[in-house]
């Protein structure tokens, strides 16, 4: 494998031994000569091949694993991660930014009602009392493999939904449909540990990293549009954001 993915020492180079290895295999991922979900050969092995001591094999895939490029699976071995969807921390659906970025995200609608909305709802969206609201959860997938896990209700006087609407649109796109045009957004993002049911449907281990975020949503008139709570795998899933000093 080490010849494969054109993996060579140069023992006069002040490059540490272990740091070599890192970049020869950065590189290989980064070439797409190692596909996201490929697995490597053991450390011993790979040691072996470039006539490197263990220790130095296994510093430089600790930390490829430490930088997110590799994860180590009991039973399966060691394998490159898939790559993360990075998205801008903005007022923008995760539907829109992954279908402006050339992905194909699919959603399957777990569940749907249009219900009298509880009291703390009622609060969120400044609703008066009796208001109905959507409420459904969704699991979004992009190339087939599930990224996140999202909850929302919405206000229904703005534009009819079913499930089969949001199966096969963003919500963002829907309520633009409907006249909404967002103007800003209060988001609270977060971490959390994976529970059997997140995790069941996530296709991730119970207790691994997720990514959570919290947003509602007001358009240009004033109106609390929408409320929602999301989950993410840690390791497909960051948010950017960009820094100003004032």
């Amino acid at each position: 494998m080490a010849n494969q993915l054109g993996l060579s020492i140069d023992r006069s180079s002040p490059v540490p031994l272990y740091h070599q290895v890192v970049q020869g295999i950065e590189a290989a991922i980064h070439s797409g000569i190692l596909e996201p979900g490929s697995r490597l050969e053991n450390e011993i092995d790979l040691a072996a091949q470039l006539n490197l001591s263990r220790p130095t094999m296994r510093k430089a895939m600790d930390e490829l694993v430490r930088s997110g490029l590799l994860v180590r699976k009991r039973g399966v071995g060691t394998q490159v991660v898939s790559s993360q969807v990075r998205r801008p921390l903005e007022l923008s659906s995760l539907f829109d930014d992954l279908s402006n970025d050339g992905k194909k995200p699919t959603t399957e609608v777990l569940t749907f009602s249009h219900l009298e909305a509880d009291e703390p709802t009622l609060k969120t969206l400044e609703l008066p009392p009796g208001s109905k609201v959507y409420h459904f959860t969704r699991l979004r997938k992009v190339g087939g493999k599930p990224l996140a896990l999202m909850e929302n209700w919405v206000r229904d006087d703005i534009e009819s939904m079913d499930e089969a609407t949001l199966t096969s649109e963003g919500l963002y796109g829907i309520l633009r449909r409907g006249g909404v045009n967002f103007r800003l957004a209060s988001q609270r993002i977060g971490a959390m540990i994976a529970t059997d049911y997140q995790a069941g449907l996530l296709e991730t281990e119970v207790s691994s990293a997720l990514v959570t975020m919290e947003r509602t949503a007001t358009d240009d008139s004033g109106r609390r549009v929408e409320t929602g709570h999301h989950v993410y795998r840690a390791d497909s899933y960051s948010f950017e954001m960009t820094l100003v000093q004032r």
